[in-house]
């Protein structure tokens, strides 16, 4: 064989052979797409982009964020379920349990069409006012709604978000009235608390950190059962409502006919994130925790909120439109 011959046999060769960071079976082979049902500026943005750039370089391809909101998710959820190429991931919250007691028809079935990867991570919520507000604390806040029904607007991320599930949570617990009031994202729902659209906003700690410390908002409590300790004088919830325990939860899944291989190797090259790594000290920071389970907690918690919120939104007579 000729020098030329044996050059040519040589690069054919090298292309079949698996990049740094592929499995055996040559996934990922091309730019692996995170798809955010929500819109910019909400806080699944966030986790979603330090993971992608954590990961980018593990699996020797790109990883995006494709944001496609709507439909209290179900937009994006229908892309990536309708999704046949391998690459597409749903990267969302636990609000996705509710969307079968929300839409009659969302476009899928949770437990038919989503192959569950791996829980994300877990965080607190707060509940927020102006600092100029007359609210001065949780329990001024359950006053207001008991003197004056209806009279107390919130924001949330929209329709069946996690954002709206929790205020339908605390009527539930209460007997209280709140006005709904949704915008298509966090991000927005902040800016409605700032120009006075609302009156209260409750959602992720993290998110609202930053308005808390440079005094803009006001928290009134946290959503967890205990005190956080990046506001330890900040009470909970639950000290006024027994039992309210409500955070924002993540997670990753894939689309039905997935390879159960590549679930395995997203959690695999996942899961050495959970110490010390950047996205496990921001989620902290924000009063979270990275958790990285693998598919069955994930598959597990889905069921059990699915349930819970089927029971909410009949108590609050909200049927599947």
């Amino acid at each position: 064989m000729d020098r030329r011959s044996l050059l040519a046999t040589m690069a054919a060769a090298s292309l079949v052979l698996p990049r740094a960071g592929r499995t055996q079976s040559g996934w990922p082979s091309r730019t692996v797409r995170f798809v955010v049902p929500f819109a910019p500026g909400g806080p699944v943005e966030v986790p979603a982009r330090l993971i992608a750039e954590q990961l980018s370089p593990r699996l020797g391809q790109p990883v995006v964020i494709d944001l496609k909101p709507g439909a209290a998710g179900a937009i994006g959820a229908r892309d990536v379920m309708n999704s046949t190429d391998g690459h597409s991931f749903l990267f969302t919250t636990g609000g996705l349990a509710v969307l079968p007691a929300l839409q009659k028809n969302p476009g899928f079935d949770i437990q038919r069409d989503l192959v569950p990867i791996s829980l994300i991570a877990d965080t607190p919520m707060a509940i927020v006012v102006k600092t100029e507000s007359p609210i001065a604390d949780a329990a001024a806040l359950l006053a207001q709604a008991k003197a004056k029904p209806g009279s107390l607007s919130y924001g949330s991320s929209g329709n069946g978000s996690t954002t709206h599930l929790a205020w339908l949570l605390l009527q539930m617990k209460t007997g209280l009235d709140f006005l709904h009031v949704p915008y298509r994202g966090a991000g927005q729902a902040v800016n409605g608390l700032y120009t006075s659209e609302i009156g209260v906003y409750m959602g992720d700690l993290g998110l609202l950190l930053p308005h808390v410390q440079s005094g803009k908002f006001r928290p009134l409590c946290v959503t967890s059962p205990k005190r956080t300790a990046l506001l330890p004088e900040v009470p909970p919830l639950a000290d006024g409502v027994p039992g309210y325990d409500m955070s924002i939860w993540y997670m990753l899944a894939g689309p039905r006919g997935m390879p159960p291989e590549i679930g395995a190797r997203l959690v695999q090259e996942m899961a050495p994130l959970r110490a010390g790594s950047t996205i496990a000290t921001r989620i902290a920071e924000g009063g979270g925790e990275l958790l990285v389970t693998g598919p069955e907690p994930l598959a597990a918690r889905l069921r059990a909120e699915a349930a819970q919120w089927q029971d909410v939104l009949a108590r609050a007579g909200i049927k599947p439109e």
